[in-house]
């Protein structure tokens, strides 16, 4: 009998997610897109990867050193995935700088270059100069190191420069300093003609006036990257958490686990840092342009240049928030499904503004994971509040990198008086609900939002989501029953129309993909996720395959399933979608399932089923099923933005045969909305109708 536990069967979590951060680059490296459209991913994938080193590179490292042999599927041990990784991102790191320079050297005709203090002219010079007194030297730490000095600590991410100096009036001495560049100072000074200069080669220039008497002898810049103290307990680092929870004392705390450095840094200018800093030599980057490709968005966002980004698509108020018809009415007569960022996201803040100033509505109850910065929801939240509504808010303050913005939020709202919920003990709180009760007719009716991504407007218009909005008494009396579990106590957390993680969203995605392997060939299984990691899900899936089922996985990031194994997956196909929105959300459909079509928040990972709060939601509604079926086919039939997982880890680029049609499902839907709308001005509502109903494909 097959072993379905064999490792041969899984791929590496790890190298999975380098792969994902490879189609990023790829991505970078596309010659069809604009030029700023691949400076920008080459920004992400930089991005990207200092969150891997953080926290998954970090987790790793904390692992070995307590000497702990743990692995997931693939029964590879910490230290073999540390050396997979390093050995790929070395091999991959000239293929970074290669693209990296061939995207600045296609700008230059278009008015945008990186130059170099040297590069420039002399009024340029001036300039630098002049911004050096005036904006850096104030804020600048130059550092000595020595005996009575002690090496600095640096942050997480910590950027500047290592100078060698020799005493001017005794060259017999010779010193070490650290020069650290602030965060408050941008990456590159910018001197208003499209031409960018590296802040360290500014600082170089004046390294003599900030070490008084000494001179500059040699010098390079360098970047490091910290075990991230507050993430490690978060999302993406909770399984390491998890492990070393179990008795274990973590040592070295914050520990630095990777230093980048430029090209001048000699074996002198590294030893003397090292010694401080004891980074692992595999994890030592020597980069031959400028450190720190995230700080490529300051280019990227210069408005001047707007023209070589992909063009900006604005989202449409489709039918039926195109009228200005009161929204819970629209709600009392229909279910809703919208699919973000095509459809806007302005319906969802509309339903939470609407019911703070309806003087029928009672109350308002959200979970709020990331809600940005400037939250036109929480303003809404909190004037209801202040109005006498009751307003209960579930925070999540663990939203990993957003905890300084949830917990200004979660003050401010209990400032304004709303009940504000911080947490469940041992869980995270990942579920999207929004739930409104209002009197009508002497009785309360109430309305729910549910959706696959987060609360926030600015987020929903370059990720693509699912929101699902409905007044049926089964959803939103089980929303209710969700609340109570939030705020009170419950021992079982059970819903009956809703599922809810960490109970039962997993027992039933196991019962449906079980119920599709019942049928065999007759059976169909097609998923739209971030992540598929799940041991168990993806034995269930490999079961289904060996039955006959038709398997259609669009997993973006990490997969460790392998498709296209003899006898195991071959009815399964792996695709991942990257292109101009990021995809985001969670939707899946069961041919022989009686609901068949489910949206959720919960990716299919060990953190999402079993430790967080999360839902699924099974739609009923006809036409919202519809469109989401239609939704899931196209992308399973995007020929010009999909990547094929092949049973080695590797993806290739799914490319239109020949007299194929490219199929760009982006762009195809951006143009099916804009048709929709540009109907709803000129058509009567029975053609506009009619044009919704065959939903984003055309039969």
């Amino acid at each position: 009998m097959l072993n379905l536990k064999n490792p041969n069967l899984y791929l590496n979590r790890e190298l999975s997610w380098l792969q994902f951060n490879t189609r990023v680059l790829k991505q970078a490296q596309d010659e069809s897109l604009p030029l700023l459209e691949r400076l920008k991913f080459l920004a992400i994938y930089g991005t990207n990867l200092d969150e891997f080193y953080m926290i998954r590179v970090a987790g790793l490292k904390k692992l070995f050193a307590a000497g702990i042999i743990v692995s997931g599927a693939d029964r590879l041990t910490p230290l073999q995935q540390l050396r997979e990784i390093r050995n790929y991102l070395h091999q991959e790191q000239q293929v970074v700088e290669h693209c990296r320079s061939e995207i600045f050297k296609k700008l230059e005709p278009h008015g945008i270059s990186v130059k170099t203090y040297d590069e420039v002219n002399n009024q340029d010079k001036h300039k630098l100069n002049q911004y050096f007194n005036e904006n850096i030297y104030p804020v600048i730490i130059p550092i000595a190191v020595d005996a009575t000095h002690p090496f600095p600590h640096l942050n997480n991410l910590s950027f500047g420069l290592i100078v060698k100096l020799r005493d001017m009036d005794n060259e017999n001495i010779e010193r070490f300093g650290i020069i650290r560049v602030p965060r408050v100072l941008n990456r590159f000074v910018e001197l208003g003609n499209g031409t960018y200069v590296p802040i360290e080669s500014v600082v170089q220039k004046h390294v003599e006036e900030l070490f008084p008497g000494y001179e500059l002898m040699k010098y390079a810049p360098f970047r490091v990257t910290r075990n991230a103290d507050i993430a490690i307990e978060e999302e993406e680092a909770d399984d390491f958490m998890e492990i070393l929870e179990e008795g274990l004392k973590l040592r070295r705390k914050g520990e630095m686990v990777r230093l980048e450095v430029g090209s001048n840094a000699d074996d002198e200018i590294i030893n003397f840092f090292n010694r401080h800093a004891h980074i692992y030599k595999d994890d030592i980057y020597k980069y031959h342009t400028f450190l720190n490709l995230s700080s490529l968005w300051q280019i990227v966002s210069n408005k001047d240049f707007a023209h070589l980004l992909a063009p900006v698509f604005q989202p449409k108020n489709l039918p039926p928030f195109e009228s200005n018809e009161d929204i819970f009415a629209i709600l009392e007569k229909q279910d809703v499904l919208m699919y973000h960022p095509y459809e806007s996201f302005e319906p969802v803040i509309n339903l939470i503004q609407h019911a703070a100033k309806d003087p029928d509505v009672v109350s308002i109850k959200m979970t709020l994971y990331r809600s940005g910065t400037k939250s036109p929801i929480v303003k809404a939240l909190m004037d209801a509040s202040e109005s006498g509504k009751q307003v209960t808010v579930m925070v999540e303050l663990k939203a990993r990198f957003d905890e300084e913005n949830n917990l200004i939020w979660a003050k401010a709202l209990e400032k304004s008086g709303a009940h504000v919920i911080y947490g469940i003990q041992g869980f995270k709180v990942h579920a999207k609900a929004a739930l409104v009760t209002r009197r009508k007719n002497g009785k309360l009716k109430q309305y729910a939002h549910l959706g696959t991504g987060n609360y926030n407007p600015s987020t929903a218009k370059i990720y693509t989501d699912m929101s699902y909005m409905t007044s049926k008494d089964n959803v939103t009396n089980d929303l209710t029953r969700f609340f109570h579990f939030l705020t009170g106590f419950s021992k079982k957390g059970k819903l009956n129309e809703l599922y809810m993680a960490p109970s039962q969203i997993k027992p039933k995605l196991l019962s449906l993909i079980h119920n599709e392997t019942r049928q065999g060939e007759n059976g169909q299984i097609i998923a739209k996720i971030n992540s598929l990691v799940d041991e168990d899900v993806i034995r269930a899936l490999y079961k289904a395959s060996m039955a006959g089922v038709k398997i259609d996985l669009i997993v973006r990031g990490i997969c460790c399933l392998k498709p296209g194994i003899k006898g195991v997956s071959e009815n399964i196909r792996v695709i991942s979608i990257l292109g101009k929105y990021l995809e985001h959300a969670r939707a899946f459909y069961f041919k022989n399932d009686a609901s068949e079509i489910y949206i959720s928040s919960a990716d299919w990972m060990p953190r999402n089923l079993v430790r967080r709060i999360e839902l699924l939601t099974a739609i009923k509604d006809e036409d919202a099923k519809k469109k989401i079926i239609q939704i899931l086919k196209l992308q399973c039939s995007d020929n010009a933005l999909s990547h094929e997982l092949q049973s080695d880890g590797t993806y290739i680029k799914v490319k239109p045969k020949e007299g194929e049609k490219v199929i760009n499902n982006h762009k195809l839907l951006e143009d099916y909305v804009n048709r929709i709308a540009k109907a709803t001005r000129k058509e009567t509502s029975t053609y506009v109708q009619q044009l919704v109903n065959r939903l984003f494909i055309e039969s």
